[in-house]
C-alpha cells in the first residue's frame, strides 16, 4: 500500500512497507507481543467499565468487545504452543503510552480522548491484520485474516462511544481525532527503538535489525 493513495475512515498513513518485512522476520516478537496487545484491550475495555459504570450502554457494548479479545488471546496463545514459540516478557512498544499522553486529565473531555485513542489503536490493529495477512503467509495469514472484521468492529465501538460522549458535552470531537490522528501516524511512521505489533518501523534509522 502506498501512504500518497491510502485511505481509512480514521488512520492517515498506511503500515510502513518496512515494518512489515520485519514483522515476517520476526514472527516469534509479533506473536508474543500480538499475544500482550490482545490481554490489554480485554483489560482496558474492562477498566473503562469500572471508570464508568453508570452508563449501562457504555458497559454492555465494552463488555463484549473484552470477551471477544480474551478469545482472540486464546487463538494467539493455541498459535504459539504449536508453534513451540517460548514465552518471555517483552518490554512494551511507545505506541500505545504516547497516544495516551494526548488524553485530557478531567472530564468530561477525557472520557472522549479515552475511547478516541481506543479507537485509533483497534483501528491500526485492524489495518495491520489485513496487511499481514496478505503477506504473511501460513499459519500466521489464517489467524491474523481472521481478526481483520473484528477489530473493525472494535474500532467503531469506540468512536461511537466518542462521539456519544462529545454529544452529551456539546464537544466538537473532530479536532481531537485530527490530533490524535497526526500522533498517530508520527509513531506509525518514525523509527523505532523496539520492533513490536503497533511500532513504527524498527531500527530504521540506523539499519538496525528488529530486536525483543
Amino acid at each position: 500500500m502506498s501512504a500518497a493513495v491510502f485511505e481509512h475512515p480514521l488512520l492517515r498513513v498506511a503500515t510502513p512497507s518496512a515494518w512489515v518485512a520485519q514483522a515476517e522476520a520476526s514472527r516469534d516478537v509479533l506473536l508474543l507481543d500480538h499475544a500482550n496487545c490482545e490481554k490489554k484491550a480485554a483489560s482496558t475495555a474492562i477498566a473503562l467499565m469500572f471508570a464508568y459504570a453508570e452508563d449501562l450502554e457504555l458497559a454492555e457494548r465494552l463488555s463484549r468487545l473484552a470477551r471477544e479479545e480474551l478469545r482472540h488471546y486464546e487463538q494467539v496463545g493455541k498459535l504459539l504452543r504449536s508453534l513451540e514459540v517460548v514465552p518471555r516478557r517483552l518490554a512494551p512498544g511507545r505506541y500505545a503510552a504516547r497516544l495516551r499522553r494526548l488524553v485530557a486529565a478531567s472530564e468530561p473531555q477525557r472520557e472522549i480522548d479515552l475511547m478516541i485513542c481506543g479507537a485509533f489503536i483497534e483501528a491500526r490493529s485492524c489495518e495491520r491484520f489485513q496487511a499481514l495477512a496478505a503477506t504473511i503467509g501460513a499459519p500466521l495469514d489464517a489467524l491474523f485474516g481472521g481478526l481483520h472484521a473484528a477489530e473493525s468492529r472494535h474500532y467503531r465501538v469506540y468512536l461511537d462511544l466518542a462521539r456519544r460522549a462529545a454529544d452529551r458535552s456539546g464537544r466538537d470531537i473532530d479536532l481531537r481525532i485530527a490530533q490524535f490522528a497526526q500522533l498517530e501516524a508520527e509513531l506509525i511512521t518514525s523509527p523505532d527503538e523496539l520492533f513490536r505489533f503497533h511500532s513504527g518501523p524498527a531500527g530504521a534509522a540506523n539499519g538496525s535489525a528488529p530486536s525483543a
